[in-house]
């Protein structure tokens, strides 16, 4: 039995979520889902904001952290291979894939501030990966920035902005040409082979929007 009241009302949140829209569930909610009483919650949480922020940073950043580290780590796979598996993958998201964090993504659809707590734990995640592979790069010289560090943070930030349903609609054609726009960009900044990220828009050939 846990006794570790802070899992336990992260606990809560989450099975009420499982129920009802997340607008619908208030502090008094979790703390009867949760067995305790209402003041214990206000203990480790300033709001309900606030819990469902811990959460965020619980599971869903852990769960993007673990899925692009395990990236970074393969051996014998160069720089360019790596970062083409990266954007892909935040292209087609495949870090929603983890149980609990496919969960949080599709409860807060609707609201537009934990949508983007959620993108900003999502980009300070990936963006040291993508660091690292830079400094692969480098050192396979495929790659020339002499700030790998700032490079990707604003690549990173770009590239999620650019794939932000609210900010750009996912029209195949509009977001093919936008990507082909940014592919060049890349190229140009470091200094990488004609064609290094052709492969970003690909996924966008013939008027994809399944992505």
């Amino acid at each position: 039995m846990k006794t570790d009241k802070k899992e336990l009302i992260l606990d809560a949140l989450e099975k009420l979520m499982d129920k009802v829209p997340y607008s619908e569930i208030s502090v008094e909610d979790i703390a009867v889902e949760a067995g305790i009483g209402k003041g214990s919650i206000y203990y480790y949480f300033k709001s309900k904001n606030d819990i469902i922020y811990s959460l965020i940073d619980q599971s869903y950043r852990r769960a993007v952290r673990e899925y692009f580290d395990n990236i970074r780590s393969r051996g014998g796979v160069s720089a360019l291979e790596k970062i083409k598996t990266l954007f892909l993958s935040i292209i087609k998201e495949d870090f929603g894939e983890n149980e609990r964090n496919l969960l949080i993504t599709l409860k807060l659809n609707d609201d537009t501030l934990l949508q983007s707590k959620m993108k900003t734990a999502a980009i300070q995640e990936i963006a040291p990966v993508l660091s690292d592979l830079l400094e692969q790069g480098i050192r396979e010289k495929t790659i020339k920035t002499d700030t790998p560090h700032e490079s990707s943070e604003i690549i990173v930030s770009v590239l999620t902005v650019l794939l932000d349903d609210v900010t750009f609609p996912k029209n195949g054609e509009s977001m093919k040409n936008k990507l082909k726009i940014f592919a060049k960009v890349l190229e140009t900044c470091l200094q990488t082979d004609t064609g290094s990220f052709d492969f970003l828009y690909t996924p966008f050939e013939g008027g994809n929007t399944s992505f």
